[in-house]
């Protein structure tokens, strides 16, 4: 059975600020609707509450004694329109007296029930949990009986009044009618929540609403900024595409985000990287079918002699010929590739280690020491002593450990190829020397030789491929090679942190003076311990 997963890291930038910014903006909207709503809520609370309580105060307000010293309530239907105005179904209001019972008396409600006397309303209004106790009239005789001696607080309470929940307030205060006897009056107003209710889901509902507005702006100006932004890498995607390879051109940077206008240059850096590897390519193609085309067509004639040759001493002459353009091809193959090789700006296979550069010059002298007695040549070799000190025993101290970091293969290569080059170019019976030593942290490795060396002007030059250090010209000698030695060496030097230089051959004891130029070929490393 397959199972799929969902790869996070292809969510897109819009899906990643949409997931970021929306749980933040969805609580900071519901935080501020609630505290809109509670504060909206409380507002329509007191609004409604208000109008109630005017309607209980002109109740209260509106009572005076009649022409028979009764308790009455002037205008009744006026404050009861007043009410009901703004709607008339489910509000209620009660006025009623009792008469007051003096603070300890105790009264007998078997024997004389209290009366309570309804002067407007529903007398079964519910009644308020708590009341205060009444406000005393004043004992003044003066004072109008109709008139408490002070504003009684007002009570508000929910309770349900015929099956449905309502609003309560509640006046209770002292009277006293025109016999001088007194009364506990109670006002109450009453109302259906159903309005207070409807208005506050109102108001919550255009709250979410303009809520629900603002999320969707919000979504859309993500999306369209998002967009907005990406659009310049949306070009630089069609710009990639149509070219298909053909031009390995560098991104255009201009109008991209300065967020990714790093990305943009190190895309920028990996194709130049790219091209120079294509370049390396097409330069090694052109170079390998260049100088492989003129051996092969030679040992192509040379065979087809051979073949039409009947003498057998000339036929072995050919075939020598052959074996001799066979052995330059294959050199110059080994060269093409280690050039190849060199030039190569990828990381190596074969991590740096610290290496005894004495060593190594060493066993290039002895890997050439065969080719320089060929050549009727002196190969020398001084390693990094710089003098001839002797212990007591008479000999020669050891050469110390000239520590580099560098890859031993390729600074063996090096160096090789220095030694070859001057042994090339050094005629017979001249002098070879290899010099190891240290100077201002860094380690050198001296080819000296008494050839016809290299103009000043012209020392830069033979480091280019197929670039002879001795052109046919000078001294009317031909060409050695294929002129990739110096070109490889120098490659393989700065691959591995180094350089290589040209310099006159210096005045030494050590090297003999033939009255020639001289060359001084310097493969300089820095010190791995200094």
């Amino acid at each position: 059975m397959k199972i799929f997963r969902t790869d996070p890291d292809r969510f897109g930038i819009r899906a990643r600020l949409l997931t970021l910014l929306l749980p933040g903006i969805l609580g900071l909207l519901a935080l501020d609707s609630w505290n809109d709503y509670r504060a909206l809520r409380n507002l329509v609370q007191d609004a409604y509450d208000q109008v109630m309580l005017e309607s209980v105060i002109a109740l209260r307000g509106s009572l005076s004694v009649g022409p028979d010293g009764s308790l009455q309530l002037n205008s009744p239907p006026l404050v009861q329109a007043m009410f009901e105005a703004a709607s008339p179904q489910h509000k209620h209001l009660h006025v009623g007296l009792t008469p007051h019972v003096p603070h300890g008396a105790v009264r007998n409600t078997a024997t004389t029930p209290p009366r309570t006397l309804t002067l407007l309303g529903e007398a079964d209004l519910p009644l308020p949990p708590v009341l205060p106790a009444p406000v005393p009239s004043p004992a003044s005789a003066t004072a109008s009986p109709a008139t408490s001696a002070g504003a009684p607080p007002a009570v508000w309470y929910d309770s349900y009044y015929r099956d449905y929940p309502v609003r309560v307030v509640a006046l209770q205060s002292q009277v006293v009618d025109g016999h001088g006897q007194r009364f506990d009056l109670l006002v109450q107003a009453a109302e259906s929540t159903r309005p207070r209710d409807e208005a506050q889901a109102a108001t919550l509902q255009q709250q979410l609403l303009r809520d629900a507005r603002m999320l969707l702006v919000v979504i859309m100006l993500v999306w369209l900024g998002v967009t907005w932004s990406l659009r310049p890498l949306e070009r630089l995607r069609k710009s990639v595409l149509q070219s298909q390879g053909h031009a390995l051109q560098p991104l255009d940077t201009s109008g991209v985000p300065h967020e990714v206008a790093p990305l943009v240059e190190a895309v920028n850096q990996h194709v130049a990287s790219y091209r120079d590897l294509l370049d390396q390519q097409s330069q090694f193609l052109a170079d390998a079918s260049h100088q492989l085309r003129t051996p092969l067509a030679i040992m192509l004639t040379q065979a087809g002699v051979a073949l039409r040759e009947k003498d057998p001493a000339q036929l072995h002459e050919t075939l020598r010929a052959i074996v001799t353009q066979i052995s330059r091809s294959r050199r110059l193959c080994e060269q093409l590739l280690s050039l190849a090789n060199a030039s190569d700006n990828t990381q190596p296979a074969d991590a740096p280690t610290v290496v005894d550069l004495n060593t190594i010059a060493r066993d290039v002298v002895l890997q050439y020491l065969t080719l320089a007695h060929e050549k009727n040549q002196d190969l020398g070799w001084m390693d990094a002593t710089l003098d001839d000190t002797h212990d007591t025993s008479g000999w020669r101290a050891a050469a110390p450990f000239l520590a580099v970091l560098a890859i031993g293969p390729e600074l063996h290569e090096a160096l090789a190829n220095l030694v070859h080059n001057a042994i090339a170019y050094t005629p017979s019976g001249g002098h070879i020397t290899v010099m190891v030593s240290s100077r201002d942290g860094m380690a050198l490795a001296e080819v000296l030789d008494n050839g016809p060396g290299i103009a000043p002007t012209r020392r830069e030059d033979v480091f280019k491929r197929f670039n002879h250090a001795s052109p046919a010209t000078d001294k009317g000698k031909g060409r050695h090679g294929a002129g990739l030695g110096l070109a490889i060496a120098r490659a393989y030097a700065r691959r591995n942190g180094g350089d290589i230089t040209l310099a006159d051959l210096p005045a030494s004891p050590n090297v003999a003076a033939s009255g020639t130029r001289g060359l001084r070929a310097i493969l300089s490393l820095p010190l791995a311990i200094s």
